[in-house]
């Protein structure tokens, strides 16, 4: 049970990573690789306006994710426009935004074990006599809340569906009107703000430390790779299947075992099948 339990709360932590990473892939075909850079300044940017400027907490998570949405659209519009539809300059030009941000941070002081963000509630219950903490128990609210809130979205509203549309063809999107530069700006900013999401649920559970925004770019990039490049429903399924995986190896190898966990579901995944579980990508016989 115990497996099952923190198995679960895992795999959906690691989907609340990796949604914002997906859904912009899956709306402008950008590899977003400064995710993690904005998950990481996201939490610095809640302590700094919880601690410093002495802000009510939920004023301050509601305050980073508008800024850290307004800093995904900015690098959007002023760097990544301009090489959209260059695969290797997309992913070159992302990277390297995200690691002058956290180098960045790391330069102006930004690092040991100072910066926490308080739990959101206190407290432990026992489920099926496993002892969790309550905070945890949100987190798999909240994040089962966000793939419902997700889905509706995308298939409810009229930004939802344009994003949808964008995604599945740009081109008849832009015959009917739809400015597919703009739906990539909103998914660009949607997503950053995914990342301050998963940010401020996961970081109190830990320290704010820039390392963490590499562990978390490299997840998400295992995440999305496992489930297919653009799938959405594929992410959180993959999200399952590596989150498991991760528990396991905690239980019977050790916690730094985790992180390698991730690194060889992509590798596997790009050598048995390199669409992934629910990718668009062409396989190597349809290739060849």
């Amino acid at each position: 049970m115990e497996i099952i339990i923190y198995g679960t709360i895992n795999s959906i932590s690691l989907a609340l990573i990796a949604l914002g990473f997906a859904l912009v892939y899956g709306i402008s075909r950008i590899p977003n690789f400064a995710h993690g850079a904005l998950y990481v300044v996201s939490g610095f940017i809640t302590w700094s306006l919880l601690r410093t400027l002495d802000l009510n907490y939920l004023l301050s998570i509601l305050l980073s994710m508008i800024i850290t949405g307004s800093i995904g659209a900015l690098i959007y519009q002023l760097v990544l426009i301009r090489i959209r539809g260059m695969a290797i300059s997309e992913i070159i030009a992302s990277y390297a935004i995200g690691l002058a941000i956290l180098e960045g941070l790391r330069w102006k002081g930004f690092k040991g074990m100072t910066y926490t963000l308080p739990v959101f509630v206190r407290g432990s219950i026992f489920i099926a006599d496993v002892p969790v903490d309550l905070h945890r128990v949100l987190v798999v609210l909240i994040g089962c809340a966000v793939v419902i809130f997700l889905w509706l979205f995308t298939h409810h509203t009229r930004i939802g569906l344009a994003l949808r549309g964008v995604a599945q063809d740009e081109r008849a999107a832009m015959m009917l009107g739809i400015d597919s530069d703009r739906m990539a700006v909103v998914a660009m900013a949607f997503g950053s703000m995914l990342a301050a999401l998963a940010a401020v649920m996961l970081l109190p559970l830990g320290n704010i430390i820039v390392e963490s925004g590499y562990n978390v770019l490299v997840q998400a990039v295992a995440v999305c790779i496992v489930g297919g490049l653009g799938s959405w429903v594929g992410a959180v399924l993959a999200a399952f299947l590596i989150g498991f995986a991760q528990i396991l190896t905690v239980v019977y190898l050790g916690t730094h075992f985790q992180m390698v966990v991730a690194l060889l579901a992509i590798i596997i995944t790009l050598i048995l099948r390199p669409s992934g579980l629910f990718g668009l990508q062409k396989e190597l016989e349809e290739r060849v």
